[in-house]
Protein backbone atom coordinates (compact mmCIF):
# COMPACT_ATOMS: atom_id res chain seq x y z
CA UNK A 1 0.00 0.00 0.00
CA UNK A 2 1.41 3.54 -1.07
CA UNK A 3 1.86 6.03 1.72
CA UNK A 4 0.36 9.29 1.73
CA UNK A 5 3.06 11.27 0.22
CA UNK A 6 3.65 8.68 -2.59
CA UNK A 7 -0.37 9.84 -3.25
CA UNK A 8 -0.41 13.03 -3.13
CA UNK A 9 2.57 13.56 -5.12
CA UNK A 10 1.65 10.96 -8.00
CA UNK A 11 -0.25 13.57 -9.50
CA UNK A 12 0.69 17.15 -7.62
CA UNK A 13 3.31 18.81 -9.50
CA UNK A 14 1.60 21.90 -10.70
CA UNK A 15 -0.46 22.25 -7.48
CA UNK A 16 2.87 22.18 -5.76
CA UNK A 17 4.04 25.04 -7.28
CA UNK A 18 1.23 27.29 -6.41
CA UNK A 19 1.77 26.17 -2.55
CA UNK A 20 3.14 29.18 -0.71
CA UNK A 21 5.37 27.34 1.23
CA UNK A 22 7.47 26.87 -2.13
CA UNK A 23 7.73 30.48 -2.92
CA UNK A 24 10.48 31.52 -0.73
CA UNK A 25 13.23 29.82 -3.33
CA UNK A 26 14.76 32.83 -4.12
CA UNK A 27 15.97 34.39 -0.89
CA UNK A 28 16.60 30.30 0.47
CA UNK A 29 19.14 30.09 -2.35
CA UNK A 30 20.56 33.46 -1.30
CA UNK A 31 21.63 31.90 1.93
CA UNK A 32 22.97 28.82 0.29
CA UNK A 33 25.09 30.72 -1.50
CA UNK A 34 26.39 32.49 1.19
CA UNK A 35 27.12 29.34 3.20
CA UNK A 36 29.04 27.60 0.02
CA UNK A 37 30.71 31.19 0.10
CA UNK A 38 29.74 31.45 -3.67
CA UNK A 39 31.72 28.67 -4.69
CA UNK A 40 30.78 27.59 -8.19
CA UNK A 41 33.12 24.52 -8.50
CA UNK A 42 31.24 22.75 -5.70
CA UNK A 43 28.85 19.82 -6.63
CA UNK A 44 25.47 19.88 -4.71
CA UNK A 45 22.70 17.06 -4.45
CA UNK A 46 19.22 18.21 -3.96
CA UNK A 47 17.46 15.76 -1.95
CA UNK A 48 13.88 15.35 -2.36
CA UNK A 49 13.89 18.24 -5.15
CA UNK A 50 10.26 18.38 -5.85
CA UNK A 51 9.40 20.01 -9.09
CA UNK A 52 13.45 21.33 -8.93
CA UNK A 53 12.62 24.86 -7.64
CA UNK A 54 16.05 25.12 -5.37
CA UNK A 55 18.13 22.91 -8.21
CA UNK A 56 16.75 25.22 -10.97
CA UNK A 57 17.63 28.68 -9.16
CA UNK A 58 20.80 27.49 -8.03
CA UNK A 59 21.85 26.04 -11.82
CA UNK A 60 20.96 29.41 -12.83
CA UNK A 61 23.37 31.12 -10.69
CA UNK A 62 26.04 29.08 -12.19
CA UNK A 63 26.13 25.77 -9.90
CA UNK A 64 26.58 21.84 -10.49
CA UNK A 65 23.56 20.43 -9.03
CA UNK A 66 21.34 16.93 -9.07
CA UNK A 67 18.07 16.53 -7.98
CA UNK A 68 16.75 13.39 -6.25
CA UNK A 69 13.40 12.64 -5.82
CA UNK A 70 11.19 9.81 -4.67
CA UNK A 71 8.26 10.93 -7.26
CA UNK A 72 8.61 10.44 -10.87
CA UNK A 73 5.54 13.22 -11.35
CA UNK A 74 7.62 15.77 -9.82
CA UNK A 75 11.05 14.59 -11.73
CA UNK A 76 9.40 14.94 -14.64
CA UNK A 77 8.10 18.40 -13.62
CA UNK A 78 11.13 19.06 -12.70
CA UNK A 79 13.15 18.33 -16.20
CA UNK A 80 9.86 20.16 -17.96
CA UNK A 81 10.95 23.17 -16.21
CA UNK A 82 14.34 23.14 -16.75
CA UNK A 83 14.05 22.81 -20.07
CA UNK A 84 11.63 25.84 -20.34
CA UNK A 85 14.81 27.47 -19.33
CA UNK A 86 17.19 26.27 -21.42
CA UNK A 87 18.98 24.54 -18.80
CA UNK A 88 20.41 20.91 -18.47
CA UNK A 89 19.93 19.39 -15.04
CA UNK A 90 20.40 15.88 -13.77
CA UNK A 91 17.32 15.25 -12.13
CA UNK A 92 16.11 11.40 -11.50
CA UNK A 93 14.02 9.14 -9.34
CA UNK A 94 15.39 8.41 -6.44
CA UNK A 95 14.55 7.19 -2.60
CA UNK A 96 16.67 9.02 0.04
CA UNK A 97 16.33 5.94 2.15
CA UNK A 98 18.69 3.68 -0.22
CA UNK A 99 21.07 6.15 -2.06
CA UNK A 100 24.05 4.68 -3.04
CA UNK A 101 26.49 7.71 -3.32
CA UNK A 102 29.73 7.62 -1.74
CA UNK A 103 31.83 11.32 -1.23
CA UNK A 104 30.66 12.28 -4.18
CA UNK A 105 28.99 15.79 -3.09
CA UNK A 106 30.40 19.07 -1.05
CA UNK A 107 27.08 20.25 -0.22
CA UNK A 108 23.63 18.57 0.09
CA UNK A 109 20.13 20.31 0.73
CA UNK A 110 17.30 19.33 1.63
CA UNK A 111 14.71 22.22 2.03
CA UNK A 112 10.72 21.87 3.23
CA UNK A 113 10.76 18.42 4.48
CA UNK A 114 12.56 16.99 1.23
CA UNK A 115 11.63 13.19 2.20
CA UNK A 116 13.13 13.94 6.00
CA UNK A 117 10.39 14.41 8.57
CA UNK A 118 7.65 12.55 6.47
CA UNK A 119 8.87 8.79 6.90
CA UNK A 120 6.54 6.68 8.75
CA UNK A 121 9.03 5.48 10.85
CA UNK A 122 12.24 6.69 12.97
CA UNK A 123 14.52 4.39 11.38
CA UNK A 124 13.78 5.72 7.54
CA UNK A 125 14.21 9.09 8.88
CA UNK A 126 17.55 8.23 10.19
CA UNK A 127 18.71 6.41 7.28
CA UNK A 128 18.06 9.24 4.83
CA UNK A 129 20.26 11.55 7.02
CA UNK A 130 22.69 8.64 7.12
CA UNK A 131 22.64 8.14 3.20
CA UNK A 132 22.92 11.59 2.91
CA UNK A 133 25.95 12.15 5.28
CA UNK A 134 27.87 9.09 3.59
CA UNK A 135 27.29 10.79 0.05
CA UNK A 136 29.18 13.84 0.86
CA UNK A 137 32.63 14.18 0.91
CA UNK A 138 34.82 15.05 4.22
CA UNK A 139 34.65 18.69 4.39
CA UNK A 140 31.50 18.83 3.02
CA UNK A 141 28.28 20.34 5.02
CA UNK A 142 24.44 19.60 4.98
CA UNK A 143 21.91 22.22 4.61
CA UNK A 144 18.27 20.90 6.04
CA UNK A 145 14.89 21.60 7.53
CA UNK A 146 13.12 19.75 9.67
CA UNK A 147 9.46 20.19 11.82
CA UNK A 148 10.21 21.85 15.29
CA UNK A 149 8.79 19.65 17.97
CA UNK A 150 9.39 22.50 20.29
CA UNK A 151 5.97 24.43 18.36
CA UNK A 152 3.79 21.27 19.29
CA UNK A 153 5.19 20.97 22.74
CA UNK A 154 5.08 24.63 23.30
CA UNK A 155 1.65 25.52 22.59
CA UNK A 156 -1.17 23.22 23.74
CA UNK A 157 -2.37 20.03 21.42
CA UNK A 158 -5.50 22.04 21.42
CA UNK A 159 -4.29 25.52 19.92
CA UNK A 160 -2.11 23.51 18.21
CA UNK A 161 -4.96 21.31 16.27
CA UNK A 162 -7.10 24.67 16.07
CA UNK A 163 -3.98 26.48 14.88
CA UNK A 164 -3.78 23.88 11.30
CA UNK A 165 -7.20 23.46 11.21
CA UNK A 166 -7.58 27.29 10.90
CA UNK A 167 -4.98 27.15 7.72
CA UNK A 168 -6.65 24.79 6.09
CA UNK A 169 -4.07 22.20 5.74
CA UNK A 170 -5.82 19.39 7.38
CA UNK A 171 -8.38 18.29 10.00
CA UNK A 172 -8.97 15.36 12.32
CA UNK A 173 -5.37 16.46 13.98
CA UNK A 174 -3.94 13.82 16.71
CA UNK A 175 -0.86 15.09 17.99
CA UNK A 176 1.46 12.14 20.20
CA UNK A 177 3.40 13.70 22.50
CA UNK A 178 5.14 10.05 23.43
CA UNK A 179 6.32 9.80 19.56
CA UNK A 180 5.98 13.75 18.38
CA UNK A 181 4.23 12.46 15.72
CA UNK A 182 1.61 14.71 14.19
CA UNK A 183 -1.47 12.51 12.73
CA UNK A 184 -3.66 14.20 10.09
CA UNK A 185 -6.39 13.94 7.16
CA UNK A 186 -5.18 16.50 4.40
CA UNK A 187 -7.45 16.86 1.76
CA UNK A 188 -6.68 18.55 -1.30
CA UNK A 189 -7.28 18.25 -5.31
CA UNK A 190 -4.65 16.55 -7.51
CA UNK A 191 -3.70 18.60 -10.92
CA UNK A 192 -6.36 16.72 -12.73
CA UNK A 193 -9.17 18.24 -9.95
CA UNK A 194 -9.36 14.57 -8.51
CA UNK A 195 -10.06 14.92 -4.54
CA UNK A 196 -7.94 13.32 -2.11
CA UNK A 197 -8.14 12.83 1.43
CA UNK A 198 -4.94 11.90 2.96
CA UNK A 199 -4.08 9.92 6.36
CA UNK A 200 -0.59 11.88 7.02
CA UNK A 201 2.05 10.71 9.52
CA UNK A 202 4.74 13.17 10.25
CA UNK A 203 7.43 13.69 12.47
CA UNK A 204 8.81 16.35 14.69
CA UNK A 205 11.61 16.63 16.31
CA UNK A 206 13.51 18.81 18.97
CA UNK A 207 16.73 20.56 18.62
CA UNK A 208 18.63 18.25 20.50
CA UNK A 209 17.08 15.17 18.98
CA UNK A 210 18.78 16.78 15.94
CA UNK A 211 22.03 18.08 17.11
CA UNK A 212 22.29 14.09 18.58
CA UNK A 213 21.53 12.45 15.70
CA UNK A 214 23.76 14.90 12.68
CA UNK A 215 26.76 14.69 15.43
CA UNK A 216 26.05 10.43 15.63
CA UNK A 217 26.84 10.01 12.20
CA UNK A 218 30.05 11.92 12.22
CA UNK A 219 29.20 15.63 11.86
CA UNK A 220 31.34 18.06 14.35
CA UNK A 221 29.65 21.31 14.06
CA UNK A 222 25.51 21.10 13.83
CA UNK A 223 24.11 25.03 14.09
CA UNK A 224 19.96 25.31 14.18
CA UNK A 225 18.28 28.29 13.82
CA UNK A 226 14.53 28.98 12.63
CA UNK A 227 13.37 28.60 9.25
CA UNK A 228 11.62 31.34 7.86
CA UNK A 229 10.16 31.04 4.68
CA UNK A 230 12.53 32.91 1.80
CA UNK A 231 14.76 34.12 4.71
CA UNK A 232 17.10 31.84 6.12
CA UNK A 233 19.29 33.52 8.42
CA UNK A 234 22.27 32.26 10.93
CA UNK A 235 20.68 35.67 13.09
CA UNK A 236 17.36 33.83 13.83
CA UNK A 237 17.50 31.87 16.71
CA UNK A 238 14.68 28.88 16.68
CA UNK A 239 12.32 29.62 19.24
CA UNK A 240 9.05 28.04 20.14
CA UNK A 241 6.84 29.92 17.02
CA UNK A 242 9.11 28.70 14.61
CA UNK A 243 7.23 25.83 12.52
CA UNK A 244 10.50 24.51 10.82
CA UNK A 245 14.15 24.52 12.47
CA UNK A 246 16.70 25.05 9.75
CA UNK A 247 20.29 23.18 10.30
CA UNK A 248 23.64 23.33 9.02
CA UNK A 249 25.71 20.69 9.45
CA UNK A 250 29.48 20.01 8.70
CA UNK A 251 32.56 17.51 9.03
Amino acid sequence: MKQWYEQLFENYSRKYDEESFVQGTEGECNFIEEEIGHNKSIKILDVGCGTGRHAIELSERGYSVKGIDLSQAQIDRAIEKSKEKGLSIDFSVADARSLEFEAEFDLIIMICEGGFSLMETDEMNYQILNNASKALRPKGKFIFTALNGLFPLFHSVKEFINTGAEKGQASEDTFDLMTFRDHSVYETEDDSGNKLSLKCNERYYVPSEIAWLVKSLGFTKVDIYGAKLGQFSRSDALTTEDYEMLVIAER
